[in-house]
């Protein structure tokens, strides 16, 4: 029976991954092309949580759930254009600290339009209740999320591996001076990337709106999560970020439960033994930065 307990924590703890891996994906991609440390990705991951609950009872669960990234990528699109660009060539600590500054802005603005209090997410009719595995007990929701999230890693996979856009940005990522020379302008890609990172935030918190407390401040709480995952897995390493995401989660999960004084405290401790050993991260990679 323990070995079983055992298994359904690894289990929650891949869900917890999932959640982690949506965040700190996008934040990844970002830093990795334009080489910019978004503070303010964690308002993204907040708005798109609260669009998906004020946009369920009207649309049903699974619209809001599309329609709340799409509309989050737009507002990357315009977070890009008029914010990031302006910041590639200077001193990173300036981007860092515009970041901040609107990461401020955005829960501030979260205030104002949904109040102070904590909402909730109804879960959909079809995903409540659990799926008995013999002894075990899985929700059918968080395994649902686990399938999309699996989805999503697999499409980003491939449009980073497989498409003409992902050998440019892989290109960028390693030596951007040379995508320049062969006529290639790196700023539209960096601006498709921004929309799709902030949008993976926007997915996360549309997703685990219903099973966390939506409030002002899940932005910033989750924000120091995906740093440490990225940190783990190495900057702009794709499969860094995955594994450094299950690792974080599982050892999270499984401290929750028999250790739960030290649950907060165990990925920092991982991060600690990580960097000890390899400094750059589990597949960290060397990298140029984004010119323009």
């Amino acid at each position: 029976m323990e070995l079983f307990f055992l298994f359904e924590q690894v289990v929650n703890g891949l869900v917890l991954a999932g959640y982690y891996l949506l965040i700190a994906l996008g934040l990844s991609l970002i830093f990795s092309v334009g080489g910019i440390v978004n503070l303010a990705h964690g308002g993204f991951y907040a708005i798109g949580a609260y669009l998906a609950v004020t946009l369920t009872p009207r649309l049903g669960f699974a619209p809001a759930v599309i329609i709340s990234p799409v509309l989050v990528g737009c507002l990357g699109i315009l977070f890009e254009r008029f914010i990031l660009r302006r910041f590639y060539r200077e001193d990173p600590i300036l981007s860092l600290l515009v970041t901040f500054g609107l990461a401020m802005v955005a829960e501030q603005a979260i205030r104002m339009i949904w109040g102070a209090s904590p909402l909730s997410q109804t879960l959909p009719s079809a995903l409540k209740g659990g799926v008995e595995l013999g002894p075990l007990l899985f929700s059918k929701y968080r395994l649902a999320m686990l399938g999309v999230v699996l989805a999503i890693l697999a499409s980003i996979w491939l449009l980073l591996n497989r498409t003409s856009f992902g050998r440019v940005i892989r290109a960028g990522i390693q030596n951007p001076d040379m995508v320049g020379a062969l006529g290639i302008r790196l700023q539209p890609y960096m601006t498709t990337v921004v929309m799709i990172g902030v949008s993976l935030a926007a997915v996360g918190g549309a997703l685990f709106a219903p099973i966390t407390t939506v409030h002002p401040a899940m932005g910033a709480e989750i924000l120091t999560i995906a740093f440490i995952v990225v940190i783990i897995g190495g900057l702009g390493s794709f499969w860094g970020v995955v594994l450094a995401a299950v690792l974080v989660g599982v050892v999270r999960s499984i401290t929750i439960q028999y250790l739960p004084a030290a649950s907060e405290a165990s990925m920092y401790i991982l991060m600690f033994l990580v960097l000890l050993l390899r400094p750059r991260g589990l597949l960290g990679e060397r990298m140029a930065k984004f010119e323009g």
